[in-house]
C-alpha cells in the first residue's frame, strides 16, 4: 500500500517523540523563531502525543472532540483486524465507533450472532449493501457484489443456474485438477529438487488467477508457470483492493478530492482501473468474435466457461431485465474474478501455514487420504480426484477451521434503509455503517469456547464422524442468508484438490523467521508472503 504523508508520521511517532523531548528542553526561547509551518508541526506532533497517552478509556478508543475516535482508528490501522477484535472483546460483541462530526463516519461494529441473524437473514430488507458500498467499491460496477434489490436478484438467478449447470461443474472438475497435474506440481517438484525458497502466498494466487480466468472467460493467461512472468491483471487487482480498504478510513470528502486530483492510492485505483477494463474488454472481444465463426470448444465432454454459456445462452437466460452488453459483461466478469482468485488464495495460504506448523492435524490429514488410496495404485506422486476429496471429512473440518481464524474476506458492511433496533438493544439509522468483523467473529469466546484461539479441525466433526453443521451467522465466511455465496461449492473444490495434493506428496517448513502477520485490505492476505521450503516425502 502506498504510504501517505499523514500515515507516515504514525508509524514514526517513536523517532518524533524522541526528536520533541530533545527540543523541549529550549521550547520557550525557540518559540518566538517558530514560523507557521512550524508551529502547526509542533501542535500536530503534541496532539499524537496525546493520542498516544490518552487516546483510550479502559481499553477503547477516546471519543475526541471533533475528530471523534477517527485518530484512534487512523493509528492502529496498520494492525486494524487486531484492534477491532480487542475492541469488541471488551465491549461484548458490538461497539458504537464515532465519527468526525463533519463526516458520515458512524460505524457499529458487530459480531453479535444474534444481530448478524438479523440483518442478514431476518430483517434483510432493511440492510443493503447501500449507496456508500456501491461508491466505495465503484470499481466493481453494478456487479452482483455492489447491487441490491431487482438488479442483485436477476444476476443472482442467472449465476446460480450458470455455476449450479452440469457443463460448468464438468469444466470446474478438469480445470481444477488439470492445473495442479500441469501447473503447481511442476513448479513444487523444480524448488523440491533445487532446495529454493518459495512464496506460496504468491504461487495460490497465480494457481487460482489462472483457473478463475479459464473457468470465467475460457482463456488461461499462463500466470503459473516456472519463469513466473508478471501478469499486470493480476497487479491492477491487487492495488484496486488496496485503495478500497483507505476508503474505509478516510472521510469520502477526502479520498474524493485525491480523486479528483489524481493523487495517492486513487491515483493507483485509476490506473488499476484502466488496466482492468482493456483485458477484460479483449477477453470479451475475442470470446464474441470466436463464438461468431463458430468455433466450438469440447462442450459436450469438457463443460464450458462462464461468458460462452452468458453470450450463447443470452437470449434464454437474461429475460427483458438486463442485457448482456459490454458494460454488464465487464461487471460480471470482474466480480467473479476477485471472488475467485483472492479469496481461494488466501484461504489456501492460510491453511497451508497452519497445517505445516501442526504435525498432529497435517498427520491427521495424510492419515485420511492414505485411507483411500486403493491397494493397486502407487501411493507415490499420487493427485487426487473431487470425487476422492469430496469424502475426506478431516480435511473439510480443517479447511472451516482454517475459514474461521482467517477469513479471506476479513469485514464487510451493511447500510440500513429505515432507522431499526438490533437484538444486541442498538440503535441504528440511515447516515450508519453496520461492519461485521469476519477475523474477530472467529476470536470471540463467547461464540466459540475458551479454545477459541486453538486450530482444531475437531469442533467441525461430529461425534458419528460427520461434518458438524454450524450455522452461517457464526461462521460468515461464505456470508449468509438470501446472499450465501454462490461459489462455496467450487472453492471447497478448487481449496481440497490443491490441499491434498500439496499435504500428501510433499512436506512444507516455513522458513525460519519468516514473519506472518494479515495484512491491510479488503482481502486477508499475509503481509509478508508465505515463504517455505519444499522437500518430496515418501508415503
Amino acid at each position: 500500500m502506498e504510504a501517505l504523508p499523514i500515515k507516515a508520521l504514525f508509524l514514526g511517532a517513536s523517532s518524533i517523540y524522541k526528536s520533541l523531548a530533545q527540543a523541549t528542553l529550549s521550547v520557550t526561547t525557540e518559540m518566538a523563531l517558530l514560523g507557521f509551518y512550524d508551529t502547526f508541526l509542533f501542535a500536530f506532533i503534541i496532539f499524537f502525543i496525546l493520542l498516544s497517552f490518552f487516546g483510550t478509556v479502559n481499553g477503547l478508543p477516546w471519543d475526541w472532540p471533533i475528530f471523534g475516535m477517527l485518530p484512534s482508528l487512523l493509528l492502529n490501522i496498520q494492525r486494524i483486524h487486531e484492534r477491532c477484535t480487542e475492541v469488541l472483546e471488551l465491549t461484548g460483541g458490538t461497539f458504537l465507533l464515532k465519527g468526525p462530526w463533519f463526516a458520515n463516519m458512524d460505524m457499529l461494529a458487530t459480531v453479535d450472532p444474534a444481530n448478524v441473524h438479523y440483518i442478514m437473514s431476518s430483517n434483510f430488507s432493511n440492510f443493503p449493501k447501500g449507496p456508500q458500498f456501491l461508491k466505495i467499491f465503484d470499481f466493481l460496477g453494478d456487479g452482483i457484489f455492489n447491487s441490491d434489490a431487482d438488479l442483485w436478484r436477476n444476476q443472482r438467478k442467472i449465476a446460480r443456474l450458470l455455476i449450479t449447470h452440469q457443463r460448468f461443474y464438468r469444466f470446474l472438475v478438469k480445470t481444477s485438477q488439470d492445473k495442479v497435474e500441469k501447473g503447481l506440481i511442476p513448479i513444487l517438484e523444480q524448488v523440491s529438487k533445487l532446495g529454493l525458497v518459495v512464496d506460496l502466498q504468491d504461487l495460490f494466487q497465480r494457481l487460482t488467477f489462472d483457473t478463475t480466468c479459464i473457468l470465467v472467460t475460457g482463456y488461461d493467461p499462463g500466470c503459473l508457470s516456472v519463469e513466473f512472468p508478471d501478469v499486470p491483471f493480476s497487479k491492477a487487482m491487487d492495488d484496486a483492493e488496496a485503495a478500497i480498504l483507505v476508503r474505509h478510513v478516510l472521510p469520502e470528502s477526502v479520498w474524493k478530492l485525491q480523486k479528483w486530483i489524481g493523487f495517492g492510492q486513487e491515483k493507483k485505483l485509476s490506473k488499476a482501473c484502466a488496466v482492468l477494463n482493456h483485458i477484460i474488454s479483449k477477453h470479451v472481444a475475442m470470446k464474441r468474435d470466436e463464438l461468431s465463426k463458430g468455433i466450438k470448444s469440447k462442450e459436450d465432454e469438457e463443460g464450458v466457461d462462464l461468458l460462452t454459456s452468458y453470450l450463447n445462452d443470452e437470449e434464454e437466460i437474461m429475460g427483458d431485465q438486463l442485457k448482456c452488453d459490454d458494460k454488464f459483461l465487464r461487471d460480471t466478469i470482474l466480480n467473479f474474478m476477485i471472488a475467485g482468485r483472492d479469496t481461494t488464495s488466501s484461504a489456501l495460504t492460510w491453511f497451508l501455514w497452519l497445517v505445516s506448523t501442526h504435525p498432529d492435524v497435517e498427520a491427521k490429514i495424510r492419515e485420511e487420504l492414505g485411507a483411500i488410496i486403493p491397494k493397486k495404485e502407487a501411493r507415490k506422486g499420487k493427485l487426487f480426484n473431487v470425487e476422492e476429496v469430496n469424502k475426506l471429512v478431516y480435511l473439510h473440518g480443517a479447511l472451516c477451521e482454517s475459514l474461521r481464524l482467517y477469513p479471506p474476506v476479513p469485514f464487510q458492511h451493511k447500510e440500513p434503509h429505515q432507522p431499526d433496533i438490533l437484538p444486541s438493544g442498538h440503535h441504528v439509522n440511515q447516515k450508519m455503517k453496520i461492519l461485521f468483523s469476519l477475523y474477530a467473529m472467529g476470536r470471540m469466546k463467547f461464540i466459540w469456547g475458551e479454545d477459541c484461539l486453538e486450530f482444531k479441525p475437531e469442533r467441525w466433526i461430529s461425534e458419528k464422524g460427520t461434518i458438524k453443521h454450524q450455522p452461517s451467522y457464526k461462521f460468515l465466511s461464505f456470508n449468509a442468508g438470501p446472499r450465501t455465496c454462490l461459489g462455496k461449492e467450487v472453492a471447497f473444490t478448487q481449496m481440497k484438490v490443491v490441499a491434498a495434493a500439496i499435504i500428501h506428496n510433499y512436506n512444507v517448513q516455513v522458513v525460519k523467521g519468516h514473519p506472518v502477520d494479515p495484512n491491510v485490505s479488503i482481502i486477508l492476505y499475509m503481509k509478508h508472503g508465505l515463504k517455505v521450503k519444499v522437500s518430496k516425502r515418501c508415503p
